[in-house]
């Protein structure tokens, strides 16, 4: 889920995408979902060959298209503190819970269908 992280926080900042076509795509991040589709702003397209650009106000990238993004430095040593400040606060948390608030099944004796009553096909519980 580290990836997922790394994309949030990468949010309104540049990102570069490159295709399984060869296209490459070179814009701002506005969003991205868990299946890891992209949303670029003030994007420059570039094409296999790297002869065409294109210049567009948004685009759309389906993740399964996706070959590799790139993004700046920053943005990966700030997933770093984040966990590690993340990791820590987890831990605390967990000592302060206590231990053997479990549910049933402790030092209880299992009820067996010897304890339960005959039933027979048609006739109510009880009567006989």
């Amino acid at each position: 889920m580290l990836h997922l992280w790394l994309l949030k926080t990468a949010q309104n900042h540049p990102l570069l995408v490159e295709l399984k076509n060869g296209e490459a795509y070179n814009g701002h991040l506005v969003s991205c979902d868990n299946w890891m589709n992209t949303d670029l702003r003030e994007v420059i397209c570039k094409s296999r060959d790297r002869d065409n650009f294109w210049l567009m106000p948004e685009c759309y990238i389906r993740s399964s298209t996706i070959k590799y993004l790139r993004n700046p430095d920053e943005i990966i040593d700030t997933v770093k503190e984040e966990v590690a400040a993340k990791g820590r606060g987890g831990l605390q948390q967990k000592r302060q819970k206590g231990h053997g608030t479990g549910g049933a099944g402790r030092g209880g004796i299992p009820r067996t269908s010897r304890d339960q009553p005959e039933r027979r096909p048609g006739r109510e519980a009880g009567k006989q």
